[in-house]
């Protein structure tokens, strides 16, 4: 085994199974029955870089910075589309420039609850939704981004993390809608600046 870098490594379990009990029966788990996790892996050390990283893919974001795009300003992108979805909206917020969290510049950083603010809202504009929940999950990518899934109106089992676990089990979209709720983010987003660029699985 790798040599442990702190204590709470040094008590986990590893090559065991954990109980699905503490979440079997709570109203967002979207699974029941006979629920088994999968044995717990050993941590990976030194971690894989990230895509965009020195030794890692490069970044698809700056190696192809149009695709995906639905719109734009000066500072930031929104991207859509990268595969079907279950959910009427899911995408991505992230600078135009390869920054991380960590080295975002302070112009980028006042600027980033505003524009967490104007997604949500934009994408609240699509016949339907309910709330737009937004998360940071970083592990893929170097390039800092955000990610905003759209709920439903009243499918109220769809609160909390789990909701992407719903996106990928859920019907997917028609093309046809998921262009036509591009197009109406888009059109909101541009009401406060910056332009549509298109409806994001073109390109």
């Amino acid at each position: 085994m790798t040599e442990l870098p702190s204590e709470y490594h040094r008590r986990l379990p590893y090559g065991e199974r954990m109980s699905p009990d503490p979440l079997v029966g709570r109203p967002f788990f979207p699974f029941e029955g006979d629920v088994q996790v999968v044995p717990l892996a050993e941590p990976v050390l030194p971690e894989p870089p990230r895509g965009g990283a020195a030794g890692g893919e490069p970044c698809v974001t700056c190696t192809a910075p149009d695709r995906f795009v639905i719109w734009r300003d000066e500072q930031w992108q929104l991207k859509a589309g990268f595969e079907p979805n279950g959910l009427p909206m899911v995408a991505v917020l992230e600078p135009r420039e390869h920054y991380r969290l960590d080295n975002l510049p302070p112009e980028l950083t006042a600027t980033l609850g505003l524009m967490i603010q104007r997604v949500a809202t934009a994408i609240r504009a699509i016949d339907g939704v309910g709330r737009t929940h937004f998360n940071r999950w970083g592990d893929g990518s170097e390039h800092f981004h955000l990610w905003f899934l759209a709920r439903p109106l009243g499918m109220m089992q769809f609160r909390g993390a789990m909701i992407a676990a719903w996106d990928d089990m859920l019907p997917k979209v028609p093309q046809q809608e998921f262009e036509a709720n591009s197009r109406t983010v888009a059109a909101a987003l541009s009401e406060g600046g910056g332009e549509a660029v298109g409806v994001g699985r073109a390109g």
